[in-house]
């Protein structure tokens, strides 16, 4: 049996992988429980939805015709992975206001349809966003602005 849309096919296969690898390194961690969750039961949730998801996906692609998988570009795999390093260099220094717009420019330049207004607006929403929800509402220790910029 073949795979009438191998763009799913791998992309399940991907997220499989990245699922029971994730699984595999928090399988040393205290998982807890709901009520007092232990440093492996958010991974463990997440790995197991990505899981699914996977599992869903490489269903659908011998179920419903799709695209081929397009050409490999070397240009956004630099530039995603580069951003993702640049990000984790910078946070502390920098502080989350300048360390993820960068990430997210960095990042948008990889696609071919790169939109700077797309991108800034993008950057914005979700600087603010993670500023709320991961300073504010769940207190994780990042500065907003870095020692760098004299936060």
């Amino acid at each position: 049996m073949s795979s009438r849309n191998p763009k799913d096919l791998w992309t399940g296969i991907i997220y499989i992988a990245i699922g029971m690898a994730a699984i595999i390194i928090a399988r040393d961690y205290g998982m807890g429980t709901p009520r007092k969750m232990g440093p492996a039961f958010f991974p463990v949730i997440l790995s197991s939805l990505l899981i699914l998801i996977g599992a869903i996906s490489v269903v659908r692609s011998f179920l419903q015709p799709g695209a081929p998988v397009g050409r490999f570009t070397v240009r956004g795999l630099l530039l995603v992975t580069g951003a993702t390093v640049l990000f984790g260099l910078i946070i502390r220094g920098a502080g989350m206001i300048v360390a993820l717009p960068a990430l997210v420019m960095i990042g948008a330049y990889g696609s071919r349809r790169f939109s700077w207004r797309t991108s800034i607006i993008l950057s914005i929403g979700l600087t603010v966003f993670c500023i709320l929800v991961f300073l504010k509402g769940l207190g994780i220790p990042l500065p907003i602005v870095g020692a760098w910029f004299g936060g």
